[in-house]
């Protein structure tokens, strides 16, 4: 195969030992452009999976109500393989299970840091010094290795040690600040956006730092902030402050200063699409498309400022229209005219999407305890090294004999001696 034809990460190496979201996924961003990663679980890692969310369902009165988490509502009898989140953001991974609170694990953990490129860890910043296992460590057993701690507060200040997680991180970054209606108080999201965030700057991060190991032969520590990456994405309020010293205050779905900018009701049950228009040559092409209606020509709509200050108004005269069409023929409708708008879609229209499936987003992976279901794709397209959905999340431990074997060369009898002594698990 030529240079240029192969996968953009091949023959790179990934220890991945970081949990829950914003870890996983930056790992399986790399594993999907052709880097060999090893997730590496504690052996008892995934076992109580089934047990903890039959536990929270009962505390909720949720009894008899099928998981969300698992495919079909069921857990199954290996909960822990079936798990929906892991196995979406596991893909293209070698899994392997190693306790790092044992010597003989962190000895082992060692020797793949011999022959690795890159540790990526969003534990707590005590976790890896704790187990003597932080970059300076590191640095001394290979000194190219490239090490990525995903903290919520970073490495250094005041709230270094705090727990965080996207839920709680999306508030101290000032996001719901700007959600919700003026009546109504602060709104969070139903996801936790931090934790993307986070993912994306890690892998723009880790590939700065293989750039700068390829020009000096170094690695390097990165510090990445899961606080600071959110903030990134929302500058304009800080710029907005310390410029103006203006704070911006909850006003649903409503612009600072455009008009018409919202969601609107269309035909059916709990349908809505979003509409923005941003110029007086928009809001001509917008009350052409819906077909003039006379009040489209009134003076209090006349120009942008004008329409800004009669939202209420508009907004239910826009409302008249579109309730009587489907969301997404408004869309076309109003697409077809230059005029920005967007379906308002739940998770089975995003899967059925026509745009989405012409693009081939989804992939269907098979898991042989999950079966067969689609997954996100990778967001970027290449033309000469595509992203490549390999293999599915890998079973707790599925991989030991292949890491420890071939990798680290340990014989079968001394694998065996590990799970014997609880260091690995099957």
């Amino acid at each position: 195969m030529e240079m240029e034809n192969r996968a953009i990460l091949e023959g790179v190496r990934v220890l991945d030992l970081s949990r829950v979201w914003s870890g996983p996924l930056a790992a399986r961003m790399l594993a999907d452009i052709g880097a060999e990663v090893i997730k590496i679980e504690a052996p008892n890692a995934r076992l109580g999976v089934g047990k903890a969310f039959f536990e929270m369902y009962k505390q909720m009165g949720m009894e008899g109500r099928r998981s969300p988490y698992f495919p079909e509502g069921e857990p199954g009898e290996e909960p822990w393989n079936r798990h929906g989140m892991f196995n979406d953001f596991n893909r293209n991974k070698l899994g392997i299970t190693l306790d790092l609170n044992k010597a003989k694990g962190r000895d082992i953990f060692k020797e793949l840091v011999k022959i690795s490129d890159i540790v990526l860890e969003n534990y707590s910043p005590r976790v890896m010094e704790n187990f003597g296992l932080g970059y300076p460590v590191l640095k001394e057993i290979n000194p190219g290795i490239i090490m990525i701690s995903m903290p919520g507060y970073g490495m250094s200040g005041p709230y270094r040690n705090y727990p965080a997680y996207g839920t709680t991180l999306e508030q101290h970054a000032g996001f719901s600040s700007l959600m919700g209606y003026p009546d109504s108080g602060p709104y969070r999201t139903q996801s936790t956006l931090p934790d993307p965030v986070a993912s994306i700057n890690a892998v723009s991060a880790v590939m700065l730092a293989l750039w700068y190991r390829r020009r000096t032969g170094r690695g390097q520590y990165i510090d990445l902030a899961q606080i600071e990456a959110s903030i990134c994405i929302i500058p304009e309020i800080f710029l907005d402050y310390s410029m103006n010293r203006r704070a911006p205050r909850q006003s649903g779905n409503r612009h600072p200063y455009l008009a018409p900018h919202g969601c609107y009701r269309c035909r059916g049950e709990d349908k809505w699409v979003a509409i923005a228009v941003a110029t007086d040559e928009e809001w001509e092409a917008f009350s052409n498309a819906i077909g003039r209606p006379p009040w489209t020509g009134d003076e209090r709509f006349a120009d942008q400022l004008s329409r800004w200050q009669n939202q209420d108004e508009l907004d239910r005269l826009i409302e008249e229209w579109s309730i009587q069409h489907e969301h997404y023929e408004v869309m076309h409708i109003l697409q077809r005219a230059g005029v920005a708008a967007g379906a308002v879609l739940n998770a089975k229209e995003v899967l059925n999407d026509p745009q989405l499936q012409a693009r081939e987003y989804f992939v269907e992976h098979t898991h042989p305890r999950a079966g067969t279901h689609p997954y996100p794709g990778f967001p970027v397209k290449l033309s000469e090294t595509p992203a490549s959905f390999r293999m599915p999340a890998p079973c707790l431990g599925e991989h030991n004999e292949y890491v420890f074997g071939k990798l680290l060369g340990l014989s079968k009898d001394e694998i065996s001696q590990l799970v014997a002594d609880e260091v690995i698990a099957h």
